[in-house]
């Protein structure tokens, strides 16, 4: 232990020195990017299930709607594939979250969107449901299934149930009881099989379990009670669990073992399929009930699961009913608003510019083959289809050369909800097609640093898609995994602009540059195809001011604010004088020096980066006395450089000056 330190030390031994450890300012992580979009599977009206209240039960002191739209953290494209399936779709969804990933993102929540069926009316039944197998709920009823969500993936699921014992050691076996030692393990709800002295077997639930005492003993002993009386007097009792196991026929399954079979169980079935499953949902006719088994009872085929694509509208995407300070999130991009650390938002769906080319189905190119060489075999083309159950975005379908200004309403939403919001930046798409003086008019709508917009559309190919076509994707999603590559690489106050987009085959539409000189000072980010690929050559926002033309500036000072509020929360109640004062100027200047040294802010000193006051010239007597402490924070951020000036020239002597300034 170090000298000098105020521990009082009595006897020789081992003493803890608490130190307090300094606080620090390490700023938030600002990749992260939410998409919102149509997808064959996935969450979606789910509901409100309070984690406490294991036995899923409804709680009568509040109604709770279910929640129509459900954002989902995933980590990797294949986590997504996971849960939202793969390409099958009609949406863009997919490809975009996917572009993502391969440009370099880490992180992003993924929002599956639903129609909005108003009340009084309600959703069609579009969820696929079935029969577990093998066993039974009270009065010999089947359990019913039902699958997480819509869509016609729910009708290749599969269940079934298996059931195990584990003997019980017990010092008593009583008709209407079990006298167990100090040592054994059970739980109020557990199924026991009793063998009786005439070998038959009987089932009982435990419903409670008390500690008894004897005097003469060295330890307590538990009695478990039964729920019912058997008929004869048991010899052996053993403890009965049930595995299940589910499968979706594409490849994704769940096994839950050691399952209790009564909802006073700890781990009962029906808290556990209602929290942890991903693929299937208990229905509420068994969910407070218990269950027995019962191996003549076979599974049912899962029906019913229907793709509702054609009823998506762009109104589907808002919460008419949700106003900012709700305490809980609404549906669609409302129910982005609790996400924490959420930097940007792309919508690939929002609307639909044409149809996908179709999906060509899988062709086995050796089932025609032998192991000798033979006549060739003439087989007849067969046509193309699509996917069972894929259909058309009717509903989003928007021309965007006869509709762009109604696309530019709907994308007007989305930034005013974002201005309400000023927590994260909306990534939009420049309609596909329009002309540059149709460009122009269509960013006209818009004036605002939380948002930015992309142009032009991209073409890219996936060997793990079954259309055979260049796919055109939305700008933004590519612009959003590049914004997070360059966060993750050289921190926010870099420009996410001059960077290759992976994957990324053509352009849709090719940007003359007499077209990008137009377009550039009106804060559209052009993708260009260039010699090496194609490249996304600014990042701009649409504001007007031109303090917040560059999107490094507003995503700077974003994190700034978002760092004070969540690693500052210390500073409530701490005493109001000097020394806390004098601690905040230290925290702050700390952590607006490290940004300095990155090159966040303009300036070749600090006093002319940025500066912080926190002392009793803005935190005068009564602001004290009211309970109140005022720190000033001021910065300069630096922009991004965006042109290079070579000045050409001639000597006297007939020589050829070049001078970069």
């Amino acid at each position: 232990m170090p000298a000098g330190l105020a521990t009082t030390l009595g006897a020789p031994g081992l003493y803890w020195d608490h130190q307090p450890q300094p606080r620090t300012l390490t700023g938030v992580r600002m990749d992260v990017c939410a998409f919102l979009g149509v997808a064959p599977r996935g969450p979606v009206r789910e509901k409100v299930l309070d984690p406490i209240e294991r036995n899923c039960l409804p709680d009568r002191r509040v109604t709770r709607q279910l929640r129509r739209t459900v954002p989902v953290v995933v980590e990797s494209f294949d986590q997504y594939r996971e849960l939202f399936g793969g390409f099958e779709g009609p949406g863009l969804l997919p490809y975009a979250v996917a572009s993502f990933f391969e440009q370099g993102g880490r992180r992003a929540y993924v929002a599956r969107i639903v129609h909005r069926y108003p009340p009084p009316a309600s959703a069609p039944e579009c969820t696929a449901h079935g029969v577990l197998a093998g066993a039974v709920h009270s009065g010999g009823i089947a359990i019913e299934l039902h699958a997480r969500s819509e869509g016609t993936w729910g009708n290749s699921l599969r269940a079934g149930m298996k059931f195990a014992t584990t003997p019980l050691s017990a010092t008593l076996l009583e008709r209407n009881s079990v006298t167990l030692d100090s040592s054994a393990t059970i739980a109020a709800g557990e199924l026991l099989r009793f063998t009786l002295d005439d070998e038959s077997e009987e089932l009982a639930f435990v419903t409670h379990i008390a500690e008894t005492r004897d005097l003469q003993a060295p330890t307590s002993r538990w009695i478990a009670a039964l729920d019912r009386t058997l008929t004869r007097n048991p010899v052996v009792a053993e403890i009965v669990t049930a595995s299940l196991s589910i499968d979706d026929g594409d490849g994704r399954g769940e096994a839950f073992t050691e399952q209790g079979l009564s909802p006073e169980h700890p781990r009962w079935l029906g808290a556990t399929l209602s929290y942890d499953s991903r693929l299937v949902r208990p229905d509420e006719s068994w969910i407070a009930t218990i269950i027995t088994p019962d191996p003549n009872r076979k599974g049912e085929v899962f029906k019913g699961g229907a793709d509702d694509f054609a009823s998506i509208v762009p109104d589907d995407f808002f919460d008419p009913s949700w106003t900012p300070g709700d305490d809980e999130p609404g549906d669609g991009i409302a129910s982005l608003v609790h996400l924490r650390d959420l930097s940007s938002v792309a919508i690939p769906d929002l609307y639909s510019p044409g149809p996908l080319a179709p999906v060509e189905p899988a062709v086995d190119p050796g089932s025609l083959a032998g192991p000798e060489f033979r006549r060739c075999v003439e087989v007849a083309p067969s046509p193309i289809h699509p996917v069972v159950g894929t259909v058309d975005l009717a509903g989003l379908r928007l021309d965007p050369l006869s509709a762009w200004r109604t696309i530019a309403g709907l994308q007007k939403r989305v930034v005013d909800f974002a201005d309400i919001q000023r927590s994260w930046v909306v990534l939009l798409d420049v309609p596909p097609g329009l002309k540059p003086r149709q460009i122009l008019e269509w960013r006209g709508t818009f004036s605002s640093a939380w948002a930015a917009a992309y142009h032009p559309w991209l073409r890219v190919a996936r060997r793990d898609d079954l259309r055979d076509a260049l796919i055109r994707v939305p700008p933004s999603a590519i612009a959003a995994g590049i914004i997070a590559r360059r966060e993750l690489k050289l921190g926010v106050p870099a420009g996410p602009a001059n960077e290759l987009a992976a994957q990324v085959v053509d352009v849709a539409e090719a940007v003359s540059p007499v077209q990008h000189d137009l377009l550039h000072p009106e804060g559209i980010n052009v993708f260009l195809r260039e010699r090496d690929g194609v490249r996304l050559s600014a990042a701009r926002t649409l504001s007007r001011d031109s303090a917040w033309r560059q999107l490094s500036v507003r995503r700077l000072i974003t994190m700034i604010c978002r760092t004070l509020e969540r690693e500052m929360q210390w500073a409530v109640f701490e005493p109001n004088g000097r020394q806390l004062r004098g601690e905040l100027r230290l925290l702050l200047r700390t952590f607006l020096r490290r940004l300095f040294v990155q090159g966040a802010f303009r300036g070749s000193t600090e006093s002319e980066a940025f500066f912080v006051t926190c002392d009793e010239t803005n935190n005068p007597s009564r602001a004290i006395d009211a309970g109140q402490v005022l720190a000033e924070i001021g910065v300069a951020p630096a922009e991004p450089l965006e042109f290079i000036v070579i000045q050409l020239s001639t000597g006297s002597d007939g020589t050829l000056l070049l001078r970069e300034t």
